[in-house]
């Protein structure tokens, strides 16, 4: 059994070059926004979630960008609304949000 049931990687890279990134679009809020929303839910820690960072997914044109783990499901997203649905639909129901996925 893995340490934790799932994990959620936030792409929060930023391009040196002024290349485009997920960070121009508000990545880091919405990084900060997740994991304070998942631990008000007390759905943090051993056997649950954890919400880290990482470097360029390189995929940069379909930004802003998150993975989740184990299922390998990769989600767009504008907005706080939009992080709630993939919280409560994907990470506590275990149902995939088709029209933020890439």
């Amino acid at each position: 059994m893995s340490y934790f049931e799932r994990h959620v990687f936030f792409c929060l890279n930023r391009r040196e070059d002024g290349a485009a990134c997920c960070t121009d679009h508000g990545a880091e809020a919405m990084f900060e926004y997740t994991k304070k929303k998942i631990k008000s839910l007390d759905l943090n820690g051993k056997g649950k979630i954890r919400i880290n960072r990482a470097g360029c997914f390189d995929r940069c044109g379909e930004g802003p960008l998150l993975v989740i783990y184990p299922e390998a499901v990769w989600y767009t997203f504008i907005d706080q609304q939009d992080l709630d649905e993939i919280i409560q639909s994907h990470l506590v129901n275990g149902v995939e949000v088709p029209r933020l996925k890439v």
